[in-house]
C-alpha cells in the first residue's frame, strides 16, 4: 500500500480499526466505569488494599539493595552531561536483577508486584529519568508484559528468561503514524514457515541498545491468512534490521530511542504474539497496566519537588522572612506536597488493584497516567516559580558558582514527554470518553448509526428507553446527600459526599450531552476532555482519602518507608481534596460555558491562511527539511548505530 493511500484512510475506517481493537467486555467490576455512570462504588477500593506478606518481604528487600545501587553508583550529572547512561550501570541494574521485576522467578526474575515494580520505578525515576524510561519500556510495554500475558507456553519458555537479561523495546509508532493504525505501512508477508518484515518504525525507546523488540505490522490478508495488524517478536542481531538515527529530545537526555528499519528481515512463525490481526488489542491490553509506570515517575518528581520546595523556602529570605511563609509561594508549597500526595496515593491504589486482579482497572490506570502526567509537569513548573532565576539556571552552571546543584530545570524537560508519551493527553481524554460513554453508545446503537435502517433506529430507541428508565432514577439522590454518610472517614467524610454526588452530576451531565449531541459527541472533544478531567479528579480524591484513612489507621504501614504519617495525613489529605474541588467545579462550569465552537471555527480560518499576516515580521530559525521524513520501504543507505551491552 503506497504512502499516498495510507495517508488518506478515511475518518470511518480509522475509527472502525480502533474500536475493533477495543476490550468490549467488562468481566470484572470498575470503579473508574462506574463513577463516570453516576455510581460511586467506595467498596471496590475501600478498604484500602494491601500487599501480601511475602510480596511486601521480596518487594522491601529489593527496594533496599535498589535504592543503595542508586545512591552509590549512578551519576545522575554524568548521564544528563553526556546523554548517554553508563554501561555499567544498565550491567549493575541487571546483575541486582532490574531488568526481571515482573518477570516470574520460574523464569530467572524477580516476580515483583505491580505496587513494588511501581515503587522501584520512583526510586530509580529519582535519580535518572532516563534509567526509569528504560526499565519501564522493557518490562511494562516492551517484550515481557505481551508474552507473559498473551505468549504460549512455549513463547514464554523462550523468550522471559532472556528478557530478564536484556533489554527489549516496543516498535508501533511510524514516521507518519501515531494514534491512528488504520495507517500503519509496515509489513510482514507470509513467506513459507517466516513473515518477511519491512517498514520503518519511529521513537523506538530501548531500540538503539535492545536484544528483543515487539514490532506491530500488517499481515496482507491471503488464503489461510485472515490478516491484519500482528505483533512480533523480533531479535535484533537479525539481517535487514538498521538502526538509523539515535534520536535526541529536550529532556530524558540519556534515553537510546532511535529510527528503525526492517528490510526484508526473516521473523519465523513461531515469533508471532496471539493471532495475526490481534496485534493492537495485544498493545492495548498490554497499556492496560503498562500505562502505570509513568505515574510512578511522576510520584517520584512530585515528592522529590516537595523537599526542595521546603529546604529552599526556609532558607531563602525576602522582605525579612523566609519566601515559603509569603502567601504567594506558601500556594505554591501547599499544591506541591498535596499533589504528591495524591500521586501516589492514585499509584500504590492502582498498583494493588491490579495485584489483586478482583477489578478492571482499564480506566483507573488511564486517569492515573492522565491525571499525574499534567499535575506532575504543574508541579514542577511552580517549583521553578517558586526557585526563580536559580530554577531556570542548570544543576551543573549552579554547582559551579558554588551552590547546591538542584536539577529544577531539567525535571520540567524530563516529565514534559510524559504527557506525551503512552497516549497524548487528547488521545487519553478520548480514549477514556470513549470507555466513560460506553453504556450509552452501546444502547443507542443504531440511533445513532447513520446506516441504520428506520425499523432498526426505532427497535434501539425503545431499547434505550428502557435503559435511561431504569437508570436515571438513581442519579437524583444517593448517600452525598445523607449527612452521615462515610462517617468512619472523619474529617474526610464530607469529601466523599462531595465526590458522590459530583459523580451523579456527571453522570448527568454525560447524559444530557449524549442526548442534545448524540452521535456528534464524539466530535465535541472540549466536553469529552473536561468531563474526563473531572473524573480524573474525583478519581484522585477517593484515592488520597482511602490512603489518608489507611495511613492514619495504620500509622504509615501502607507507605513502605521510614515515615509514619498518622493522622497528618489526614491534613494533607484535606487539603488536596479542597484544592481538587475547586478545580471540578471550574471544569463543570467548563462543561457549558466555553469557546469551543468559536475556536474550531478561528482555527479552521487559521489553517486556510486567513491570518497568515500575523506571521510576519519574524525569521523561521527551523532547519530546512520536510516536515514527515519519507519513510518508503527497502534496504538502508545509512550505517546502523545499534549496539548491544555485554
Amino acid at each position: 500500500m503506497s504512502q499516498r493511500t495510507q495517508a488518506h484512510v478515511d475518518e470511518r475506517t480509522a475509527r472502525k480499526v480502533a474500536e475493533e481493537a477495543r476490550e468490549t467486555e467488562w468481566r470484572l467490576p470498575s470503579f473508574g466505569k462506574q463513577l463516570f455512570l453516576g455510581d460511586f462504588r467506595l467498596d471496590l477500593i475501600h478498604p484500602h488494599p494491601r500487599p501480601a506478606g511475602e510480596q511486601r518481604r521480596k518487594g522491601e528487600e529489593f527496594l533496599a539493595r535498589l535504592t543503595e545501587f542508586c545512591a552509590t553508583r549512578i551519576d545522575a550529572a554524568l548521564i544528563e552531561r553526556e546523554s548517554r547512561i553508563p554501561d555499567d550501570v544498565v550491567t549493575g541494574l541487571r546483575d541486582l536483577g532490574a531488568l526481571g521485576m515482573k518477570i516470574p522467578e520460574k523464569y530467572g526474575g524477580l516476580g515483583l508486584s505491580q505496587l513494588y515494580y511501581g515503587r522501584a520505578l520512583m526510586v530509580v525515576g529519582s535519580v535518572s529519568p532516563a534509567l526509569g524510561a528504560l526499565l519501564s519500556a522493557h518490562q511494562s510495554i516492551g517484550v515481557p508484559q505481551p508474552i507473559k500475558l498473551f505468549g504460549t507456553r512455549e513463547q514464554q519458555d523462550e523468550w522471559l528468561p532472556r528478557c530478564a537479561r536484556q533489554i527489549s523495546a516496543f516498535l508501533l509508532t511510524e514516521p507518519d503514524v501515531g494514534s491512528d493504525p488504520a495507517r500503519l505501512r509496515a509489513t510482514a508477508a507470509p513467506d513459507g514457515d517466516d513473515y518477511v518484515l519491512n517498514g520503518v518504525k519511529l521513537w523506538t525507546t530501548n531500540g538503539v541498545i535492545a536484544d528483543l523488540v515487539v514490532v506491530m505490522a500488517r499481515v496482507p490478508k491471503s488464503d489461510g491468512h485472515r490478516g491484519g495488524i500482528s505483533a512480533f517478536v523480533v531479535d535484533m542481531n537479525t539481517p535487514g534490521i538498521t538502526v538509523e538515527n539515535r534520536n535526541a529530545f529536550m529532556g530524558l537526555r540519556g534515553i537510546e530511542n532511535g529510527v528503525t528499519r526492517f528490510h526484508d528481515v526473516r521473523v519465523p512463525k513461531a515469533n508471532l504474539i496471539g493471532k495475526e490481526g490481534a496485534g493492537l488489542k495485544i498493545a492495548l491490553t498490554t497499556l492496560n497496566t503498562g500505562r502505570l509506570s509513568l505515574p510512578a515517575m511522576c510520584a517520584a518528581s512530585g515528592k522529590w519537588a516537595t523537599r526542595i520546595a521546603r529546604e529552599w523556602s526556609k532558607e531563602r529570605v525576602q522582605w525579612g522572612r523566609p519566601v515559603g511563609e509569603h502567601e504567594a509561594v506558601s500556594r505554591k508549597i501547599a499544591f506541591i506536597a498535596a499533589t504528591a500526595y495524591a500521586m501516589e496515593a492514585m499509584l500504590d491504589l492502582s498498583g494493588q488493584l491490579a495485584d489483586d486482579e478482583r477489578g478492571d482497572i482499564r480506566i483507573e490506570a488511564a486517569l492515573a497516567k492522565l491525571w499525574s502526567s499534567e499535575m506532575a509537569y504543574r508541579a514542577a513548573d511552580e517549583l521553578v516559580q517558586l526557585r526563580g532565576g536559580r530554577g531556570y539556571e542548570t544543576a551543573e552552571s549552579l554547582a559551579a558558582r558554588g551552590e547546591r546543584g538542584v536539577p529544577a530545570e531539567q525535571l520540567l524537560r524530563d516529565l514534559r514527554i510524559n504527557r506525551i508519551f503512552e497516549g497524548s493527553t487528547e488521545i487519553m481524554h478520548l480514549l477514556i470518553a470513549r470507555e466513560a460513554v460506553d453504556a450509552h453508545l452501546s444502547v443507542a446503537g443504531d440511533i445513532i448509526d447513520p446506516d441504520a435502517s428506520t425499523g432498526q433506529k426505532a427497535r434501539a430507541a425503545a431499547k434505550a428507553g428502557g435503559f435511561y428508565a431504569r437508570w436515571l432514577p438513581t442519579l437524583v439522590t444517593g448517600a452525598g446527600q445523607r449527612p452521615n454518610s462515610y462517617a468512619e472517614f472523619g474529617p474526610l467524610a464530607h469529601h466523599l459526599r462531595y465526590v458522590e454526588r459530583a459523580s451523579r452530576k456527571l453522570a448527568r451531565s454525560i447524559f444530557y450531552a449524549a442526548g442534545r449531541w448524540q452521535g456528534g459527541l464524539e466530535h465535541r472533544q472540549g466536553f469529552l476532555g473536561r468531563m474526563v478531567d473531572i473524573g480524573a479528579e474525583l478519581f484522585a480524591m477517593s484515592a488520597v482519602c482511602v490512603r489518608a484513612h489507611a495511613d492514619s489507621s495504620a500509622q504509615g504501614a501502607l507507605s513502605g518507608t521510614a515515615g509514619t504519617p498518622g493522622r497528618s495525613a489526614l491534613r494533607l489529605a484535606d487539603a488536596f481534596c479542597r484544592q481538587a474541588r475547586v478545580r471540578v467545579e471550574e471544569l463543570f462550569d467548563g462543561l457549558w460555558r466555553n469557546t469551543d465552537t468559536m475556536d474550531v471555527k478561528l482555527a479552521r480560518a487559521v489553517l486556510a491562511g486567513d491570518f497568515a499576516w500575523v506571521e510576519e515580521g519574524v525569521l523561521d530559525p527551523s532547519i530546512p527539511g520536510p516536515w514527515i521524513a519519507p519513510s518508503e520501504p527497502g534496504p538502508s543507505e545509512k550505517e546502523s548505530v545499534h549496539r548491544t551491552i555485554d
